[in-house]
C-alpha cells in the first residue's frame, strides 16, 4: 500500500499508555471481539451490546479519559491515520451528509461508551459513542496467530470497523435492534452475521475506492481476502474447539467473509451490499 503518501487524519485520539481503569461491562462490536465473547460466554455479542450500551451512563464517551488529538507520531500510529483519512474521503463522496467517527488508539484496557474492553478482546466499533477503538498491537495479533500478514491486511481491519460506522450512519443498527426483539438466540446470531457480512462488504467498498485513488498495490487484495478467510467463525471454532457449530455463528463463515469482501471490491457500490435498505 502506499499510505505514506497519503494524508493524515486529525479524528485520531491516542490513549496509548493511558490507564484505561474499570467501568462497565466489557464492550461489544469488532471482528474478534465479538467472537471472543460468544466463544468464551455462549452469549450472542449484538445481546451483550445491547446490555453494555445501557451502562454508557456510568463511564461516559470515553469514560472521562482524553488522549491526544490529531495524527499520531509514530510509523504504525500515523499508518492508522491514513487508513483512517483514506475511509473519510471515500465515505464522504459516497454518503451525503457522512460524519466521520473518531478513530481511539489504546494499549491494554479502554473505556468507551460501551463500557471496558481489554485489549485481548480485539478491536471494535461502538455505536455509543460512533468511535472505533483499537490497540495496534493486534496486528501482530494478525500476523502471528491469524497467518494474514501485510499492510491491506490490517487496513482491512479498520475498513471493517468503519464499515460497522456507516451501517450506524444509515441506521441499520436500529433496524436490526428491531429484527431481534421477541427473536430466539439462533434468529439473533443470524441477523449478527448479516451485520458483519455487510461490514466486510462495505470494507471492500472502501478498497474498490482507495485502489483507483492509487493507494492499492498489486497484491494487496490478496491479503485482505487471506485476512477475512482467516477470521471466518468455522475457521476460528475449529481451532478453538475442534469442531463447527453453525448455528452459534456470529459473523459467518471465512468462504462467505471472502465472498462480502470480494463483491465490494469488485463493485465500489455500497449498494451492493445492501446499504441502501433493510439488511
Amino acid at each position: 500500500m502506499r499510505w505514506k503518501n497519503y494524508r493524515q487524519s486529525s479524528n485520531v485520539e491516542d490513549r496509548r499508555g493511558m490507564s484505561a481503569g474499570r467501568g462497565a461491562a466489557i464492550g461489544g462490536g469488532g471482528i474478534v471481539l465479538v467472537l471472543v465473547l460468544s466463544l468464551l460466554t455462549g452469549q450472542n455479542p449484538m445481546v451483550i451490546l445491547d446490555e453494555i450500551s445501557g451502562t454508557q451512563s456510568q463511564v461516559g464517551a470515553g469514560g472521562g479519559e482524553q488522549g491526544q488529538l490529531g495524527a499520531p507520531s509514530d510509523e504504525m500510529g500515523q499508518f492508522a491515520s491514513a487508513i483512517l483519512a483514506s475511509t473519510e474521503d471515500v465515505w464522504s463522496q459516497l454518503i451525503d451528509g457522512y460524519q466521520p467517527p473518531r478513530l481511539v488508539l489504546f494499549s491494554d484496557a479502554v473505556n468507551s461508551a460501551c463500557g471496558y474492553a481489554s485489549a485481548a478482546a480485539g478491536p471494535f466499533y461502538c455505536p455509543g459513542d460512533s468511535q472505533v477503538y483499537i490497540d495496534l498491537a493486534f496486528f501482530n495479533e494478525l500476523t502471528q496467530r491469524f497467518g494474514a500478514p501485510g499492510d491491506f491486511a490490517q487496513a482491512y481491519v479498520i475498513a471493517h470497523e468503519i464499515g460497522h460506522h456507516v451501517q450506524n450512519q444509515l441506521g441499520l443498527y436500529e433496524r436490526m435492534a428491531q429484527a431481534r426483539r421477541g427473536a430466539s438466540e439462533r434468529q439473533v446470531n443470524a441477523e449478527s452475521v448479516k451485520v458483519e457480512l455487510q461490514a466486510d462488504c462495505l470494507a471492500g467498498v472502501w478498497g474498490y475506492h482507495a485502489r483507483q485513488a492509487g493507494l492499492i498495490e498489486a497484491g494487496d487484495f490478496e491479503e485482505g481476502l487471506k485476512a477475512a478467510s482467516a477470521i471466518g467463525d468455522d475457521t476460528l471454532q475449529k481451532q478453538s474447539q475442534g469442531y463447527v457449530v453453525p448455528e452459534s455463528f456470529t459473523h459467518g463463515s471465512s468462504a462467505e467473509r471472502v465472498e462480502n469482501l470480494r463483491r465490494g471490491m469488485q463493485s465500489g457500490d455500497p449498494r451492493d451490499c445492501g446499504a441502501g435498505g433493510a439488511l
